[in-house]
């Protein structure tokens, strides 16, 4: 009997030739598109942009084969989990650079707000013939995608569109940096090269009387439940454009000196990608492409390219692939064996300080540096990764126990964080309170084997007093830009 793949056109069986896509079970239909549709929908959630998107790029060619127009479609939930009015705000400027790229490439964009945002409605009422999502590996989300498959009609493909290498050739756990690195690096020559973005062929005519909210205005309004006591960052704008721009500015005149300055906290070192890269504003191909361009035309570089792509690439899909695989991502069963039984024999440890989840969310605390990092973070949206690690650490010693740190960290970590609810957020907390991905250190009170990070060694590293200086005159300077 003739398989429903085999019974595809063959440009779509070359679609899914790809490792990046994935055909979702969805026991109401068939796999094959629906003959009575009038598009392809696009359900955009982490990918947020417009140009240099794997699935959108997917869905452009299905669409293009099945002689259909392409319909994005973005829901725009009040519920997202920790999320509150300075995520929604971040998110909610990218909007209008995605509208504004895909009318470049003849997509229409359609954005429904609670309460209106049903996925089903909106397929139903485009009339979708297949339905194409990008993919997302945190447990909340991928259980959308699954619910969405056991419910739909249609065919259902999703897009691995946010790492170099897809996330599914790993097929497992990785058990840290030196295990990851080589298996990705020796896929670069098979995945790493820019992107097409093709045009779709096909416009569509919007139905009569067809429902969708504007993307310029406020997309939160009127909804009663979200959270907006995390007032929006003024220094940050989201959105592709904004994305680029900075890109644009680390690539010219950061990345030289990146490997002198990215450990110094007080200095404008880093990419500061990361708001844009978990929002899905800009992808990690394009940043990377865009640093290899840089070493073309230099090659002095290249030292400084591959510790940038160590971040970039090797940490940042290490862990994806953690939160992918490991479903204790956000609790202390994560830990491998030597670390549970370390922490375990340091339980009843005596701290010195003990501090409630409120004080350390006010920077309450003997620490200056640690305040000045909890500054960062509440004011700033971000903190320097180097005072990420210092900052979690000294969570695990403040609480009574791993389990109360972790809660406490994750809880402070999505709240005030542009990049919260991220992989990388839950990665380097589970790093730094139960030596994920890291060796045994010296046994020493709490932290048992965990490795241990003083304010003494750690403010001798880089500049820590201007660091201090510039996080209290950014708690001083509400509403005015400042630039360090």
């Amino acid at each position: 009997m003739m398989s429903e793949a085999s019974r595809l056109p063959e440009a779509l069986q070359a679609l899914l030739v790809d490792p990046r896509v994935a055909v979702r079970p969805t026991p109401l239909c068939h796999s094959l598109p629906t003959l009575d549709g009038k598009c392809v929908v696009y359900w955009m959630q982490r990918a947020q942009r417009g140009v240099d998107n794997a699935a959108l790029d997917v869905a452009v060619h299905a669409a293009n084969e099945l002689g259909l127009p392409l319909v994005v479609y973005f829901a725009a939930i009040a519920n997202f989990p920790s999320a509150n009015l300075r995520h929604y705000a971040f998110l909610n400027q990218g909007l209008a650079d995605i509208e504004a790229d895909l009318a470049e490439r003849n997509i229409s964009f359609v954005m429904r707000r609670f309460p209106r945002e049903s996925h089903e409605r909106l397929f139903a009422d485009v009339r979708a013939a297949l339905v194409i999502a990008d993919e997302n590996p945190m447990r909340g989300p991928e259980g959308w995608r699954q619910t969405l498959a056991s419910r739909l009609a249609i065919p259902f493909w999703t897009v691995d569109a946010d790492v170099i290498v897809p996330s599914s050739l790993l097929q497992k756990a990785q058990y840290g940096a030196y295990i990851i690195r080589p298996r990705l690096y020796k896929r670069f020559p098979e995945f790493v090269h820019p992107f097409e973005n093709p045009h779709a062929q096909h416009a569509w005519q919007r139905p009569a009387n067809f429902q969708s909210d504007s993307v310029h205005e406020d997309i939160t309004r009127g909804w009663p439940d979200l959270d907006r006591s995390v007032a929006p960052v003024e220094q940050w704008k989201g959105g592709t454009h904004a994305a680029q721009k900075r890109l644009k500015y680390f690539v010219e005149h950061l990345l030289r000196d990146y490997e002198a300055t990215r450990n110094k906290p007080e200095m404008d070192g880093t990419s500061r990608m990361s708001p844009y890269l978990h929002f899905g504003h800009i992808g990690p191909m394009t940043i990377m492409l865009a640093v290899d361009a840089a070493v073309k035309k230099d090659p002095s570089l290249q030292a400084v390219r591959d510790s940038f792509l160590n971040e970039l690439v090797v940490w940042r899909e290490l862990a994806v692939n953690f939160v992918k695989y490991n479903p204790d991502y956000d609790n202390p069963a994560c830990a491998e064996n030597w670390a549970r039984a370390s922490i375990a024999e340091h339980v009843r440890d005596e701290r010195e300080h003990l501090y409630s989840l409120s004080q350390l969310e006010r920077g309450e605390t003997c620490d200056d540096l640690w305040n000045a990092a909890q500054t960062q973070m509440v004011r700033f949206g971000w903190m320097h990764n180097y005072m990420r690690m210092y900052w979690a650490k000294k969570i695990l010693e403040w609480t009574p126990d791993v389990a109360t740190a972790m809660r406490h960290a994750i809880h402070l970590n999505d709240k005030y964080f542009l990049d919260g609810r991220d992989p990388n957020g839950y990665a380097g907390i589970a790093w730094s309170m139960v030596g994920k991905f890291d060796r045994p250190w010296f046994d020493r009170p709490i932290f048992g084997k965990i490795r241990y990070m003083s304010g003494g060694s750690t403010g001798k590293k880089f500049n820590s007093k201007r660091y201090i200086d510039q996080m209290r005159m950014l708690e001083s300077q509400r509403g005015q830009t400042v630039l360090f």
